[in-house]
């Protein structure tokens, strides 16, 4: 199933590496990001229901 890359199977497979890695970098960074941002509107949210 694996095909046969010959002189160039080293660029190949770190060029996956790489790209799964920055993708797995964008995913993390957006999580920390989303949690960030809603407990910031959480934050919002209580001075408004307090204030009103």
């Amino acid at each position: 199933m694996i095909p046969d890359l010959g002189k160039y199977a080293d660029t190949v497979i770190w060029s996956y590496v790489v790209s799964i890695g920055l993708l797995v970098v964008l995913v993390a960074f957006s999580v920390m990001r989303g949690r960030k941002v809603r407990a910031e509107l959480e934050k919002v949210e209580d001075r408004m229901t307090r204030n009103g």
